[in-house]
């Protein structure tokens, strides 16, 4: 007997196949009851999505370009030189849109946040 890390047994499984395969082969809910259905997503809700952040709502360029660095860079990151971000970006395979905003920064300063950091590229804007 094959002992596995199943919580439910192969007879309980076909079972639960068997409930689902209306739902499956229609692509939409098949109950009758219409509160039994899972809830949709609300129309506000972000995208789960590899790309860039979402453009809903009142995101502004400044807010993504924030979101996009902080999902590449995490707090040990900071502080950092132009070149240890850049360095760092690189590592983490980000966009090679991203490095080169990065490498437009002044050299001379140091950044505490990603924050800090498109504070410093809208300046420079």
């Amino acid at each position: 007997m094959q002992r596995g890390s199943d919580r439910l047994s192969v007879r309980k499984d076909d079972e639960m196949k068997h409930e689902l395969q209306g739902l499956l082969r229609s692509g939409h809910p098949t109950r009758v009851k219409e509160w039994q259905d899972p809830e949709p997503g609300a129309d506000d809700d972000p995208e789960i999505a590899s790309g860039a952040a979402p453009e809903r709502g009142s995101v502004g360029p400044d807010a993504k370009l924030e979101v996009e660095l902080a999902r590449h860079l995490s707090r040990t990151a900071f502080p950092a030189t132009r070149g240890e971000l850049a360095d760092a970006l690189s590592e983490r395979h980000a966009s090679d849109r991203l490095v080169e905003l990065v490498n437009r920064l002044p050299a001379q300063e140091e950044y505490r946040s990603a924050h800090e950091v498109v504070s410093t590229l809208a300046r420079q804007a």
